[in-house]
Formats: structure tokens, sequence, C-alpha cells
């Protein structure tokens, strides 16, 4: 087995290289290689993305004419996965980086772009200074002003971190559940307060509705009273208690008082009073008209004309005027039958 494993070539004594005849190959001959995708894509022909680090068996060719410090730069040729078209990237070495070639587009690289972007406005500035000795001085005072306020600001962050240091923590709490505890006792008492009023305002309301149904009850015993003492009851009731006893003299007292309480009396000189008229008896008429005053003397003296002629029966039954209203009429009603019981 150790045959096999041999370093050592024979060459014989009579070898010559230069005899040797050297193959001419086409400098932009192509190599099969494996290889990894360098960065994300998208297939331009079926928008199938391609991610980085996926391995393609690629063909690798040298870029003619293009050199960079003296380094060749490498074309790569990839078919897409989906619809196999051909994609092709080469080196960078500029940027250290690949650079797209056509079949598909690189994905987007923010901080790429913001790395480049920096590069060229550093560039364009140190141009400026360059050709420009006044831009220089601009330059070195928007820088030094920049930086003023970048301190100050790194200032206020210093005083307020320490003063959120000096903040003790556990005694703002304890003031808090102290406040906590004040408001939960300030509303205890407000409440029992609105209880008690409440309570209050709902004793005098009964109190007020005890007193308005005992006067309730009071008016209706009062009003029971009231119709049992109707005025009419008299003309009823007279007729019946007139030969009774003593007790039934009381009730017809009563009775009468209450007419008067509601009517008026009609024995005195008052409004009714005036309009009751005494009849005349039918035998002693003559007799008694030359006893009478004559109408026109009552008017000279002035008694005639207001107040009417009043002549006195011998069985003293009063006589009533047609003008006398027709409360007159009830109450001469009940004097005759007054009469007329007796």
């Amino acid at each position: 087995m150790s045959e096999r494993k041999v370093l050592n070539k024979y060459y014989p004594p009579d070898f010559d290289p230069s005899k040797i005849p050297k193959l001419k190959l086409p400098k932009d001959r192509q190599y099969v290689v494996r290889l990894m995708a360098p960065f994300n894509m998208r297939c331009k022909t079926c928008g199938e993305y391609i991610y980085k680090g996926k391995k393609f068996n690629a063909r690798k060719e040298t870029v003619q004419n293009e050199l960079y410090m003296g380094l060749p730069i490498f074309r790569f040729y990839i078919k897409c996965t989906r619809c196999l078209a051909e994609i092709t990237f080469k080196t960078d070495p500029e940027n250290t980086d690949y650079a797209m070639e056509h079949g598909a587009t690189r994905n987007f690289q923010a901080e790429k772009l913001i790395e480049e972007e920096e590069k060229k406005i550093q560039q364009e500035r140190e141009e400026e200074e360059l050709n420009n000795p006044m831009k220089v001085l601009e330059n070195r005072t928007r820088d030094s002003k920049m930086e003023m306020e970048v301190l100050e600001n790194l200032q206020e962050l210093k005083e307020l971190n320490q003063r959120q240091a000096q903040v003790n923590f556990e005694a703002m709490l304890d003031e808090y559940k102290v406040m906590e505890q004040r408001q939960k006792e300030r509303e205890q008492e407000d409440d029992e307060r609105e209880t008690k009023e409440m309570l209050e305002r709902a004793l005098v309301k009964r109190l007020r509705d005890s007193d308005s149904e005992e006067e309730l009850e009071n008016a209706k015993e009062q009003g029971i009273k009231h119709a049992a003492d109707k005025p009419t009851d008299i003309l009823t009731t007279e007729a019946n208690t007139g030969s009774q006893g003593p007790s039934a003299v009381g009730v017809k007292k009563q009775k009468v008082e209450s007419w008067e309480r509601s009517v008026g009396s009609l024995g005195g000189r008052g409004a009714l009073g005036s309009l009751v008229v005494r009849k005349k008896p039918a035998d002693s008429a003559p007799k008694l008209a030359s006893n009478t005053p004559h109408p026109a003397a009552e008017t000279k003296t002035g008694t005639g004309a207001a107040k009417p002629a009043a002549s006195t029966a011998s069985n003293g039954q009063p006589v009533v005027s047609q003008n006398c209203s027709s409360l007159s009429l009830l109450g001469a009603y009940s004097d005759s039958d007054e009469s007329n019981s007796d």
C-alpha cells in the first residue's frame, strides 16, 4: 500500500522540461466552480427571491481589461432556481464586495447606502477645504458650535440624573399613602353627613305627612259634623220635636244656631228681618187703621220709606211680602210650621 502514496516522482536523467509543449488556452476561458450567493437578490424574469448563502454551480471567468491595483476582477454566471434565467455578478475589490451586473436586482440595504452617502459627503468636504481656506474656517466654527451644544445637552442630562438620584421614592410613596388615607376618611365623613341629612329630611317629611293626615282627619270630622248639622234638617225635624221635653228643646236650639250660622237670624233687624211683614187680622182691620200712621207722614219723618210697615196679627203669624227672596220664604215657612205645632 505504500507504493500508492508516493510523493516523489522519477525524472530520468535526460529529462528536458523545455521540450514539453505548452497548451495555448484562451484568456477568457471559463471554469465551473461551486459558490454561494454573496448577497440577497431577486430575479427580474420571474421575481424569485434568492437569498444570501444559497449554493450554485457557477461558471467563472476573468474580466478582460479591468484591474484594480493589479488585482484581476472575476465574473460569475449562475441560473435562477425557478426560471433558469442567467444572472451575472462580479467582484468589487475596491469596496470588498460584489457588484450585480444583470439578470437580477440586489435587495435594499440601508446601512450600505448610508455609508456610501457619508463617504461622498466627506470627500466633497475635503475637496472644498483644499480649494477654499475660508470654507475650512466655516466648517471648524460649525463643528465647535455643535460640540458646545452637545456638551450643554450632556450637562443637562447629568443634572437631571442627579436630581432624580436625590429623590427618595420610599418617602414619596409614604406621603402618597397618607394622602390617600386622608382622602378616604374625608369621603367617609362626607358620606356619613349626607346620610344624616337624608335621614333628617325623611323624618321631617314623615312628621309633616302625619300632621297633614291629622289635619285631614280633623277636617273630615268637622265636615261630618257640619253635614249632620244641615240647615234643611230643621225643617224636617222641628215638627217632630215641638211637643217633646227639655231634650227636644236643646236639639231645637242647636238647629236654630246652625241655621243662624249658615243663613242669619230672621227675627232681628238684619237684612232679612226688614223683608218680613206681619199679616193684619181681617176683623180688626178698621180699628187698627185709625191707629196706624199715614205712609206720607212716615216719609216725612224718614222712617216709612226705608222700613216697611209691620202689623201684628192676633195669632202672631208673619206675612211675607211679594219682594222677598226664596230664602225669606223658606224662613217664613219654618216660622209658620212652628206656630202651627205650638
